[in-house]
């Protein structure tokens, strides 16, 4: 008795958990939460395939509930027959009806959606200048981190995608190595990355990511891709077209600085020796890059993605990248290098900003 009482009591608790931790969720990372119309329109056909699913769910049990109260043997007797129903036309056609009705329900506006979300036909689109109407970005997944090269206005940038609200930001995604998976789950569904082609889609950033916890919103790799894949983040920041328009500039005027080797710091100087081969610290450019671009480094939310930003972890992550990330391509340099050089890269790596 005692031991039938405890596991309805902790089914209880289970299920009143569910509930409440089913209101959980972080603004910039939840599916749930949606912060553009892509993911708003995506969320709508999970509501409507979640209500079909518990109608028929409700349906069922309560014709269960039904049979068991109604046709008891213990009420109707050992010796009663049921109503034999085989060959009935009436119930074959409600019972082949109804889910004809309910896959039509979810499968015209599914077809709907599919098809409005696919259309990148003003990807190409240029005014009377020649320039694009529409911001493109070009992204490429690497093991472990991401490229974003904005080939319309000259400039490419890594782990933080930059984008203006209020706006359709059109996407081709690239996979340099192996598969992956491009997915901002506050922001609309993901789409795979290949290596053979690239696929194109689009979404809209509804709300400013200075709104959100953290400020950012966050992006996963949402294919299995190796040892790190549950590191391999990106962060999102949106902003007003305006101050968007900031940013570009400043990531811009990055490529007309030019290094003063006499008046460069001892990080500066290390870097040029040690990590100038695989990092631009110049925005302006093309991507292809073996590492990625280091211009905006002071202003991004992470480091190598997932770490907090601070030169603490900075240092930890150049000294010993395996460590930190399994499998990445960056080679650790505790051993090539001083403490006191890789604190003196971390304190100048800190200081690359457009946004300060």
């Amino acid at each position: 008795m005692m031991k039938g009482l405890k596991k309805w009591r902790l089914f209880s608790l289970l299920a009143a958990l569910t509930v409440f931790l089913a209101g959980c969720g972080q603004e910039g990372l939840s599916t749930l939460l949606p912060a553009g119309q892509v993911g708003k329109d995506q969320f709508k056909l999970l509501m409507l395939s979640s209500g079909i699913m518990l109608l028929v769910i409700l349906v069922v049990v309560i014709i269960y509930v039904v049979a068991i109260v109604r046709f008891r043997r213990s009420k109707l007797g050992e010796d009663f027959v049921p109503k034999e129903v085989e060959g009935s036309h009436t119930l074959e056609l409600v019972w082949t009806i109804i889910p004809v009705l309910l896959v039509l329900l979810l499968a015209v506006p599914t077809v709907y959606y599919t098809y409005k979300l696919s259309d990148v036909s003003a990807m190409n689109e240029v005014n009377e200048d020649g320039d694009s109407e529409n911001l493109v970005v070009d992204v490429t997944a690497k093991l472990y981190w991401w490229e974003f090269e904005y080939p319309n206005l000259g400039i490419v940038t890594a782990q933080e995608l930059v984008v203006p609200t209020g706006e359709k930001v059109y996407f081709n995604l690239l996979a340099a190595d192996v598969k992956h998976s491009f997915w901002i789950p506050a922001i609309g569904g993901k789409l795979d990355t290949n290596v053979e082609n690239v696929n194109k889609f689009y979404l809209t950033f509804d709300k400013e990511s200075k709104d959100v916890q953290d400020g950012v919103f966050y992006g996963k790799c949402a294919e299995l891709c190796g040892p790190s894949h549950a590191l391999m983040d990106f962060k999102v920041k949106s902003l007003p077209r305006a101050e968007f328009d900031k940013w570009v500039t400043a990531m811009q005027a990055t490529g007309e600085e030019t290094t003063d080797v006499a008046a460069a710091g001892q990080g500066e100087e290390l870097f040029q020796q040690s990590c100038i081969m695989c990092h631009a610290t110049s925005a302006v450019g093309e991507g292809g890059a073996v590492g990625p671009n280091l211009a905006s480094f002071g202003d991004r939310n992470r480091v190598a993605g997932f770490m907090d930003h601070d030169q603490e972890n900075l240092v930890e992550w150049i000294s010993d990248t395996q460590k930190q990330k399994p499998g990445n391509l960056m080679p650790s340099f505790g051993k090539q290098l001083s403490n006191e050089e890789i604190n003196s890269i971390a304190e100048y790596l800190m200081g690359l900003s457009v946004e300060k």
